[in-house]
């Protein structure tokens, strides 16, 4: 919440000042303090017991192995007991080394940010209910909070669980590869895995209005009306900051690829505005703006002419940590939006607060941009485009002078 308006982020803690995520710190502190006391209680042993099935499988292999020194090299009964050994194994991999039920090995692992957390059982399923109970009784009595049953749930390992905007699951991993004495050793069973929800990126270009359904219910790409007025480097630089944003975020993802299919209709999107901005064909507009198959546009700087392309870089998985402590930072796109000249504006006939077009526009004027202070959003929009005039519809000059324009 800031100044009064609702802000959705990627992860659901409230963006406004840093003040929201520091008072949740601050409030479960004593949260973090009775999950900390209660891990050292619940956890227990130091590894667990080996799997009784895969430890007779693996005594019936040592038994055949003996075995086959009986006989000579490529014998029908030396190949036979190999084809026999090679099958136990194959039915071992299916089985996890450890007991997974193992009552006398326990663990509980605890993350959380701001008012979102998970927790991760190594243990039964009654196990995971007495630590919800525990949690919510704690919130109740000591902090004045409801856990909220319908929000906190008790998920096995093999589903999806949700948590900062992330799917998460645990998978089975059977791969096998050898180390550098040549010695095979299988993959730990069981890693967390992250990934991206469809509906995240599906949700993502239906919100900046890139994707139109048919009657057919065929999805396509269309262009942005709001974004004609603007140059074309302020078109593309809008582009690509919401393309890295949503990148940058889930990079983390395993199958972070999936966004090659936001990328599409992005791509489509951004070719598709060009068109309508020039009135030309989208075929016309792909072969103009492209330099060695990658789409750019050009602008001039004082050290002259540069390009900017839209954005190419793929979407591979990060496998190092996030060093950045920017997770809830959405793009600022206003950054990217050069000035325009206030002649080709004020041509454009549209308001810029209200986006109406058609209607007679007046031009709302500052003397300096360090007189705005930032508490309206009109005054936010000006100072981050760096600009002290404004072109507005009638209406919205008269409100922003009344003081109503929020």
């Amino acid at each position: 919440m800031e100044e009064w308006q609702f802000y959705k982020t990627y992860t659901g803690t409230p963006q406004g000042g840093i003040i929201s995520p520091i008072l949740s710190n601050i409030y479960l502190h004593e949260l973090d303090r009775y999950v900390e006391q209660y891990i050292q209680n619940f956890n227990k042993g130091t590894r667990r017991k080996t799997n009784r099935e895969y430890k007779i499988l693996d005594s019936r292999i040592y038994r055949l192995r003996k075995k086959m020194e009986l006989y000579p090299v490529k014998s029908p009964e030396r190949m036979e007991l190999l084809h026999a050994i090679k099958e136990l194994q194959r039915q071992m991999r299916q089985i996890p080394c450890a007991d997974p039920l193992d009552e006398d090995f326990k663990r509980l692992t605890y993350c959380r940010y701001a008012d979102d957390f998970i927790l991760g059982v190594s243990g039964s399923k009654a196990d995971a209910e007495e630590i919800k109970l525990g949690l919510s009784n704690f919130l109740q009595k000591e902090l004045k909070l409801e856990l909220s049953n319908e929000k906190t749930l008790i998920t096995h390992t093999s589903k999806f669980a949700t948590f900062l905007g992330y799917k998460l699951t645990m998978c089975k991993d059977e791969s096998i590869t050898k180390n550098n004495l040549g010695i095979k050793k299988r993959h730990h069973s069981h890693k967390c895995k992250l990934y991206v929800p469809k509906e995240v990126w599906v949700g993502k270009i239906k919100e900046l209005g890139v994707l139109k359904i048919d009657k057919n219910g065929v999805w396509k790409p269309v262009h942005r009306p709001y974004l004609l007025q603007l140059s074309d480097i302020e078109i593309i630089s809008i582009y690509n900051a919401e393309i890295r944003g949503l990148y940058n975020y889930y990079k983390l993802a395993n199958n972070v690829s999936v966004l090659y299919k936001f990328m599409y209709f992005m791509k489509y999107s951004l070719y598709k505005t060009f068109a309508a901005k020039y009135k030309k064909t989208m075929r016309k507009i792909i072969k103009k703006y492209s330099r060695n198959k990658i789409f750019m546009v050009s602008y001039e700087t004082k050290k002259g002419t540069k390009y900017r392309a839209l954005y190419n870089e793929g979407f591979s998985r990060e496998l190092r940590p996030m060093k950045q402590q920017q997770i809830d930072t959405l793009p600022n796109k206003t950054m990217y939006t050069c000035r325009t000249e206030l002649t080709q504006r004020f041509l454009a006939n549209q308001c810029e607060w209200c986006k109406e077009e058609g209607k007679s526009v007046e031009v709302h004027h500052v003397r300096k941009l360090k007189d705005l202070k930032g508490k309206s959003k009109w005054e936010v929009k000006m100072i981050a485009r760096k600009r002290k005039t404004m072109v507005l519809c009638k209406k919205c000059h008269q409100d922003l002078h009344a003081g109503k324009l929020d």
